[in-house]
Order: C-alpha cells, then structure tokens, then sequence
C-alpha cells in the first residue's frame, strides 16, 4: 500500500506563545529552516488540545494528544510523575507529586527551597524515618521534585493538597468527600507533613544549607493527588508499537502507563541545556523498532515560565538544527506540535491554540512553508481538537476505522 508505515510525534513543550510588543512570537522570531521545510513539504494547521480557551496542563494534554478521553481517563498528575521516577504504581494506589521547600513559622517562603539541586539524603532519611499508618513509597525526583506514593485499604484521592502554589500559609490537607477513607487520607497526610518536617528540621543537609545561607529544604509540600487510572494500552488502542523520548518524570510516566518503552537519554535535563542531539540519536534507533514514537522537548516551556524570550527563541533554534539530523523519509509521518502554549507575559500556561504540522506519505500538502503560529492558521488542517490528531494519523497509516457501512 501507498500509506506511511511510522510516526514520528514531536512535542515541542510550551513551544508556543502569544505575541510580544513587537507583535511577534518565539517561533516567528525563531530562524527554523528544518521546520520550514517541513511546512513545505506538509500539511499544517493549528489545535485548541482541549477545547478552547482552556489552559492544559502538559499531563492531560499529552494523555489527548495520544487520543485518550481526558475526562473518562484523567485522575490527577500524581501518578504519573510516580511512574515517570520509577515506582511500579498499582491499582488503588494513591499518589502526589512533591516539592521540597522551605516553610518558616507556618509560612511557606519558598516552593523550591532555593532550587535545591540534590536531595538524595533528604528523601533517605524520610524513607528511613517515616512512621505512617498505610504501606508508602517516597522517591526524589529531579532538583527540588518528589513524589509520595500511599498504598492500602480505605484511601481515597479526594482531599486537599498540601502546597499553596505560592508564598504563603502552610495548608494542612482537608477531606473533600465525606466518606472515612477520605478522612483517613487526609489524616495520613498531615501526619506525613508533621514528621517531615521533624525529619528535616535537623538534617545535616540542611544544617549546611543554613550555615551557607542558603534555604533550608525543610518540607515537603504535595499536590497533584490521583489514584492510579486504568488506561488502555497504546499499541491496543493504535496497533502502533510505541517509544517514549523524554526527560520530565511526568512524560515518561504517561508512556510508561500507556504500555510505551522508556528510551532513557544521557544528558536530557528537560531544561534549556538538555542534550537534544542524543535525543535525536535515540529516536533514530528507536525507529528501527516502533511504529510510533513520542519526543518530547522540554526546554521552550522553562523560558516561557521563566518570561525569557531570547531564551525561548534561542533554544527552539537549537531544536530545529537538532531535529534536522532525524533519520526520516516518506514512509514515517512527522508531526511537530506543542502540547500548550506558554506565553512569555504570562509566564504561564495558556488556552491559545497551538501549531501543528504533518509530513510525509499521504499528507496533501498545502501552499505554506513556514512553521509559525500565524502561518499554521492558514494551512490546510484548519482548526482541530487534540483528541482529532491521532486518529488523523492512523487514517494516514491506513489504519481509520469506518464509520458506516
């Protein structure tokens, strides 16, 4: 059959953005000749991920890129970072994501604990130390990232979380359900905070830090609470032999949960210095093994949160000389996206649609050859949904499943 055989996914995270003063964006501003001769050769369009005017966050957008029914299937972002750092989370499982952080009489003044960098120890002496009432799982993540995983009977993810998102009063998790197993939990949780903080108060790590004036990591705040989803598996779903490329827990999490193989990389960060070039490598070589592989990116999405444009800019420019070392021809269709837009004068996520680009066997291309936001709103695609990508892509493989007689 005249069809492409493979699919190489592209997420440029939070690649996308609104325009600046001078009426431009990171992407238009950006010299990008890969992606323009893509463009040339493709079909583009632009995608609202969830629906219009909804900012998504880079879980439920991935989980809708992939084609899965976000509303049915999302639980929180908790499990996934747990498997994205390596814990074999189970059914009934209920998991957080976690930062370490400094609190100073009640008062949480800073998220990140000074971007603490390593917290090994810390994460030992909690592992070591912690008395809870249920079976739990603590792993460190990367920087001042963790995850907290609890494990029995009777618990339940409907409660508060424990991380205020800002500078401010420490909060104490609540139940949001009337039921024992949500009281439980909540419970369990503020007990977990309590020892923590005892743990930690007196670390030597800490003790150091101080002495340093640097912040002490002395919490651990929690939000992002899910029990664990059951999902189909992708290559059920797709027929397609899947690979996941990517240095943020929660990515791998959510390949690792759909059935996909993690392709570790040396070097990938899932900040602006991340080793792209190995990524490239990887996904050469997983190409030779699957039918469908995801890369993610993380680097243009740090910049927009930290409201970088040159940054921004710069880093998507690197991207594109990296990616035009991908190994590729007719028979793999290519697409590059973003799974949300970070505009760099919001330093947040946004619900603007984001771009989208196909190319290879199959693909009617259009009359674009530039890969922008602006340009992408006139392509041949038009303006779809995130949940419309895959199947679009599995039809192009000859894989559309007919609606009718």
């Amino acid at each position: 059959m005249c069809v492409a055989k493979k699919i190489l996914f592209v997420v440029l995270d939070g690649a996308a953005d609104r325009p600046t003063v001078a009426a431009t964006t990171p992407l238009k501003a950006a010299t990008t000749p890969f992606f323009d001769r893509l463009a040339q050769d493709g079909i583009l369009g632009i995608m609202d991920v969830i629906a219009p005017g909804t900012p998504p966050g880079s879980d439920t957008a991935h989980l809708s890129l992939l084609g899965y029914p976000v509303n049915k299937v999302y639980t929180g972002r908790g499990p996934f970072e747990a498997a994205g750092v390596g814990i074999k989370v189970r059914p009934g499982d209920i998991a957080f994501r976690g930062n370490f952080a400094t609190v100073k009489d009640g008062i949480v003044v800073d998220r990140r604990a000074g971007r603490i960098d390593d917290t090994k120890s810390l994460s030992d002496a909690i592992r070591e130390q912690l008395d809870l009432d249920c079976e739990f799982l603590f792993k460190e993540s990367a920087g001042h990232r963790a995850v907290l995983v609890l494990r029995g009977e009777g618990l339940s993810p409907k409660i508060t979380q424990t991380d205020p998102k800002h500078v401010g009063p420490f909060l104490y998790s609540k139940p949001i359900a009337k039921d024992a197993s949500a009281r439980r939990t909540a419970k369990i949780v503020n007990d977990f905070t309590r020892q923590v903080s005892l743990i930690l108060g007196n670390h030597p790590v800490n003790v150091e830090r101080s002495r340093s004036n640097l912040l002490p990591a002395n919490a651990v705040l929690l939000r992002g609470v899910g029990s664990v989803p059951h999902l189909v598996p992708f290559e059920k779903r797709t027929g397609l032999k899947a690979a996941v490329i990517a240095a943020t827990a929660l990515v791998i999490g959510i390949g690792k949960l759909t059935g996909m193989t993690y392709v570790p990389t040396k070097g990938a960060t899932g900040h602006i210095d991340s080793n792209i070039d190995e990524k490239v490598k990887n996904v050469n070589e997983a190409l030779k093994r699957h039918t469908f592989v995801l890369l993610n990116i993380k680097g243009a999405d740090e910049a927009g949160h930290d409201g970088d444009f040159n940054a921004k800019t710069h880093f998507l420019e690197r991207v594109d000389r990296a990616l035009s070392n991908l190994e590729i021809d007719d028979e793999t269709l290519v697409v590059i996206t973003a799974d949300h837009t970070t505009p760099i004068s919001l330093k947040e996520h946004s619900g603007d649609p984001v771009p989208f680009l196909i190319r290879g066997k199959g693909v009617r291309a259009d009359q674009t050859s530039v890969f922008n936001e602006y340009i992408a709103a006139t392509g041949g695609m038009d303006r779809i949904y995130g949940r419309d990508i895959m199947p679009v892509l599995t039809d192009l493989l000859g894989k559309g499943v007919k609606f009718g007689a």
